[in-house]
């Protein structure tokens, strides 16, 4: 699957699985909100946060989005690449940011939007441009 192409199809979609390494090694998995213009993916993140902090002393990262239920359905995708953490103020998360909130506009419709910034005071974003990709489509005949 062409990368643009899979963008298409897996940047509507709410939440990616994001994996950073933590210090001593381990895996740390979370499901993040993320926004994915051309450039790069863009994941909000809280900050100070455990995900925050493994991107800041690792880059590493990999994100994983899928689609479907039935084998005949489920299709996906795994980015790995190198995390940029960046403040909402950064002069780059100008488009970004607009497109988060015009994403997830309807998510904190109501008072959903109170309860999001009483849980997330502090709010950062990885941005992750592709770099190792790997697609799977079930849906192919």
């Amino acid at each position: 699957m062409e990368l643009s192409a899979a963008r298409k199809l897996f940047a509507p979609l709410p939440v990616a699985s994001v994996a950073t390494v933590s210090p001593d090694g381990a895996p740390h998995v979370v499901p993040l909100w993320f926004v994915w213009p051309e450039d790069a993916l863009y994941l909000s993140v809280r900050r100070p946060g455990r995900t925050w902090a493994n991107a800041t002393s690792d880059p590493r990262v990999s994100i994983a989005i899928d689609v479907g239920r039935s084998w005949v359905e489920v299709a996906g995708i795994v980015v790995h690449g190198r995390a940029e953490p960046l403040a909402p103020d950064h002069p780059m998360m100008r488009k970004p940011i607009s497109a988060w909130h015009e994403k997830y506009r309807s998510l904190l419709a109501g008072d959903g939007f109170a309860r999001f910034t009483e849980e997330i005071q502090v709010m950062g974003f990885l941005r992750v441009p592709p770099g190792r990709v790997l697609t799977w489509d079930h849906a192919r005949a």
